[in-house]
């Protein structure tokens, strides 16, 4: 879980009141930060759980749950009267009726497994493909489309060398995810290795590419850019001698290893074969081969900036059934389509996150204004709001915003008033506190040049080079800041470096905030306006903007016809 952009996203979830944050601490092996070479605006909590107790965790929270209940069975069928959902039917035909139902298909959708020549349906290895709802959709009208992803082979870890691969150990003093003190840093973790392919391992991967779907065709769903299959990296990257291989153990227990950075769906013997050729796995026996699936999904342009469908009153999407990949994406999209639902039902106000407000925000607002042509996965240079939307102060944007919702316990709201009540006593400590050249010049890196009078402490920190932990050495400071947590010591260095870079960011949102006040309405003709390009007529047609910010956002609408539409519409 988590990963540059995508622990944001798990961090946002966990301030909003939701569990992913939480189950993760309690389940994870490994935690990493990423991009600690830069600044801590930039940084990327990553996290490596054990699988079997991941779900076991996930199951036993949800159990606990009163106001859960259960059901298991596959559903064949939605029931639609007069485009209003109604509830569901499954394969025994027994109909759960709902004002509103979140469909979350994974890769189940008319799922279709390949390994080489092999294909057979499923919705992952072992488990039953789900037919009829796609059909279904289409004839009311919904646009579907073919996606594909790939998985590694699992080998068993007894049969590795690891004597010939690169220990990637999990962070010192490691964070974790969840803001709440249910969960504690890992006091113990588990270590990653690294190894590499090489010459031989491409050429014996190329004897199988004409019986590999991912490489040859047979697959015709979109598949993803930037998590290609090996067969892909080594024909687009055809310069490159060798890729990393990360060996991740699935658990505390498990021998189970996963060969992340070795998708494929190359036939099994190909796959073993080449495997042997990397170091430290020349006695690789493999668990599973790795295997490529393709699904059906659905255009996220059809729905609303409440994940709602706009064909289909109170039915909702979420996951990959909306064209995304990863655990991430999928995880905020359930839990911002569940709190909609669950408004609706309740004929509450919707809940909608702006892109200066959250990577959730960004993302839905992505997919439902420019669709997606392969999965879709978050990154931190969609977000124009980045300096803004930190790992470290989702609680602060978000925990308010869930809270009033009833999703955020009351202690959340307890611990953000703490934590930022902490910060600000910092921030007027680090201002008013004078440090003079004498007694910080040992502290500080060698590569900085020294100050040579006395200055506020907070000034020192503008200098890139200094951080909160080099004054921290300084005794009268470091006695101040003791007591402190160090979410609240994070916040307020944070505060003094990028606060011209964050003011900057807020003036932004303000201005563009404006055009998200201005409404369309729901039926407006946009193909009477003349004097917008066509191609801006058929794209807001299509998608159907509900304000001006959003349709600002939609690919082939330009500046210029977004002013025309402020003329018609009134500044």
């Amino acid at each position: 879980m988590g990963g540059v952009a995508k622990g944001q996203i798990v961090r946002e979830i966990d301030a909003l009141g939701g569990m992913s944050g939480i189950i993760t601490d309690k389940t994870m092996i490994q935690f990493r930060m990423l991009n600690r070479s830069k600044g801590v605006a930039m940084w990327s909590p990553r996290a490596q759980s054990d699988r079997w107790r991941f779900a076991e965790e996930w199951r036993l929270t949800l159990e606990s749950n009163p106001n859960v209940d259960f059901f298991q069975d596959s559903v064949r069928s939605l029931v639609v009267e007069n485009q209003q959902v109604t509830g569901v039917i499954s394969t025994m035909g027994m109909v759960f009726r709902g004002k509103t139902v979140v469909l979350t298909t994974g890769t189940f959708l008319n799922g279709l497994i390949h390994i080489g020549k092999k294909n057979f349906g499923g919705g992952r290895m072992g488990e039953h493909a789900s037919g009829g709802i796609t059909e279904q959709l289409a004839t009311i009208g919904f646009t579907t489309g073919r996606m594909k992803t790939g998985t590694p082979p699992r080998v068993d870890g007894r049969s590795l060398d690891y004597s010939k691969m690169e220990e990637q150990p999990g962070d010192e003093g490691p964070y974790k995810f969840s803001y709440t003190t249910q969960t504690k840093p890992l006091s113990q973790q588990r270590s990653c290795y690294i190894t590499y392919t090489n010459e031989l391992v491409h050429d014996v991967l190329r004897e199988g590419f004409v019986d590999s779907p991912m490489y040859n065709g047979s697959i015709t769903g979109l598949g993803p850019r930037y998590c290609p299959s090996i067969e892909d990296k080594i024909n687009r990257f055809a310069e490159r001698n060798r890729h990393q291989i990360f060996v991740e153990p699935e658990g505390w227990n498990t021998v189970e290893v996963y060969v992340n950075g070795f998708s494929t769906s190359l036939p099994d013997d190909i796959q073993l074969k080449a495997l042997r050729l990397i170091p430290g796995f020349e006695k690789a026996k493999i668990f599973r081969p790795g295997y490529a699936i393709e699904y059906d999904f659905f255009q996220p342009t059809q729905l609303n900036n409440t994940l709602e469908t706009k064909l289909v009153q109170g039915l909702y999407f979420a996951g990959q059934i909306n064209g995304t990949t990863g655990y991430e994406e999928a995880a905020c999209q359930g839990l911002m389509a569940g709190i909609n639902a669950a408004l609706r039902v309740h004929d509450k106000d919707p809940f909608i996150l702006g892109r200066n407000e959250a990577y959730i925000g960004v993302l839905i607002d992505d997919l439902i204004n420019k669709g997606t042509e392969e999965p879709y996965r978050m990154f931190t240079s969609r977000a124009e709001y980045r300096i803004s939307l930190r790992q470290d102060n989702a609680d602060e944007r978000l925990t308010p915003r869930g809270f009033a919702i009833g999703l955020a316990h009351e202690s959340r709201m307890e611990l953000l008033d703490s934590t930022n009540r902490t910060a600000n006593e910092i921030l007027t400590y680090l201002a008013n506190t004078n440090i003079t050249p004498e007694e910080v010049h040992k502290y500080l890196p060698e590569n900085i040049t020294p100050i040579s009078e006395k200055q506020r402490a907070n000034k020192l920190l503008l200098r890139p080079q200094v951080g909160l932990e080099d004054l921290e050495q300084i005794p009268h400071i470091g006695s101040f800041l003791a007591p402190h947590s160090l979410l609240s010591k994070e916040r307020a260095a944070i505060t003094i470096k990028y606060k011209t870079y964050i003011d900057k960011e807020v003036e932004l949102a303000d201005k563009m905030h404006r055009l998200e006040d201005i409404v369309i309405p729901h039926q407006f003709d946009f193909q009477k306006l003349n004097s917008i390009s066509s191609e801006a007529r058929e794209k807001l047609t299509k998608i159907r903007p509900q304000t001006l910010g959003q349709a600002s956002r939609i690919s082939g609408v330009n500046p210029a016809d977004i002013q025309v539409l402020l003329v018609h519409f009134g500044r």
